[in-house]
């Protein structure tokens, strides 16, 4: 069960760091945002370690337990949208019971909890996050899927996997942490085994964006700032990395263009939803003065009205950017690796 309520919330907030640190942790985090781009980079390691003890807790409070958006229907609701996408994942891998399966960022384990109950495959999530992996495998246990779905705490640039180890690597959303992306999908390469397949979801810039329109650089800047980005790559850059890593494309789409309802439309705050509450114009106000609240009764640690507000710019720029073209979050491919 996700964190649901406002005590909840308050506790989380600043997830393995001290109370009376959260703060200048939030300082630090910004100042590597307001800072040059290859800092950013070089030091990611710390950069979405802070980002995700600070934000987790709010993104469980609302948006669930799978931070990832979705293509959707009419009629249907975020969370439903959001199962469907993973299902579509796990389809396009052919996953199934007997599968050792990668889940590469894997957050507190949304989607592979669903993947794992949907497909049947065993699936172990990296995360280089203490706080996050905590809470996956207490939602694990709640869950009931303890047994086919485990974690390891490592840097997904880095894996402590032999060759060959795993039947299919999923990343949803979640690669577009990494500093360098060739050699993010050459670990990931490393670590499938021959003939077998990777698919992801990638955060990418489109070729709407512009580089020297200052209002697209802006709205790039804020969605890096709010998601602990080092940089938002073009779906060509993406590609390439592949490429050169040595896996064979088999398809690729921005599985966003399309979809009846705008991806972005959960963080619309002319959008009204009584199933998405929390996300709402009003629904944000009310955690808004909640969480100032709290922290002016100590519940929450100083800070929290920091983090609430960059999250709250960041998810403002995430529409900006949907409604111009200029960003997708889900540029999906499915690549092969050649076999032996």
């Amino acid at each position: 069960m996700s964190k649901s309520g406002a005590l909840d919330l308050a506790s989380g907030v600043g997830g393995k760091i001290e109370r009376h640190q959260v703060l200048s942790a939030v300082h630090k985090y910004e100042k590597y945002h307001f800072g040059d781009e290859e800092d950013r980079k070089a030091n990611y390691t710390d950069m979405v370690n802070k980002y995700y003890d600070l934000v987790t807790s709010f993104y469980e409070y609302g948006w669930g337990e799978s931070f990832h958006f979705a293509p959707r229907w009419k009629q249907e609701s975020l969370k439903e949208s959001i199962k469907r996408h993973e299902h579509f994942l796990a389809l396009q891998l052919g996953l199934k019971q007997g599968h050792k399966v990668l889940d590469v960022g894997c957050g507190i384990g949304g989607p592979m909890r669903e993947i794992t109950r949907f497909s049947g495959a065993s699936v172990t999530g990296i995360n280089n996050n203490e706080y996050q992996i905590t809470r996956a495998k207490e939602l694990n246990h709640l869950a009931g899927v303890a047994a086919t779905c485990n974690f390891v705490k490592a840097d997904f640039m880095n894996m402590p996997f032999p060759d060959n180890t795993f039947d299919a690597i999923f990343a949803i959303e979640a690669t577009c942490h990494a500093p360098n992306v060739f050699d993010c999908y050459r670990e990931i390469y490393r670590v499938l085994k021959p003939g077998q397949c990777f698919a992801a979801y990638e955060w990418c810039i489109t070729d709407s964006f512009d580089r020297t329109n200052h209002e697209h650089q802006r709205i790039k800047g804020e969605v890096e700032l709010g998601n602990g980005l080092p940089d938002i790559r073009s779906k060509e850059q993406c590609i390439h990395a592949l490429n050169v890593a040595g896996f064979e494309v088999i398809w690729k789409n921005d599985v966003s263009v399309g979809s009846p309802l705008p991806w972005y439309m959960p963080l619309d705050k002319s959008h009204i939803s009584l199933s998405s509450f929390r996300l709402t114009a009003l629904g944000r106000f009310i955690t808004r003065t909640m969480v100032k609240a709290l922290e002016f009764l100590r519940l929450a640690p100083e800070g929290s009205q920091r983090v609430q507000s960059f999250l709250e710019t960041t998810a403002e720029a995430l529409v900006e950017g949907g409604r111009k073209g200029i960003f997708t979050p889900m540029y999906f491919f499915l690549v092969r690796k050649p076999d032996a």
